[in-house]
């Protein structure tokens, strides 16, 4: 049972067909991990944003 390691393949990994790698970080032209954001740079102008800070009035 120990040397059984067939189902220690990591599930979340992509299973492409043919000879292509999943991994994007090979082709890309920057070093190191890459963005989960795509192309959003940071930081954000706050005045694009669709957030509007919560306001509380204590009743008296």
């Amino acid at each position: 049972m120990a040397k059984d390691r067939s189902t220690r393949i990591e599930p979340s990994w992509p299973n492409i067909e043919g000879e292509k790698h999943p991994v994007s970080e090979l082709a890309t032209d920057v070093q190191g991990a890459l963005s989960p954001f795509g192309d959003v740079v940071f930081p954000v102008d706050p005045e694009s944003l669709p957030y509007t800070h919560p306001v509380t009035e204590i009743n008296r």
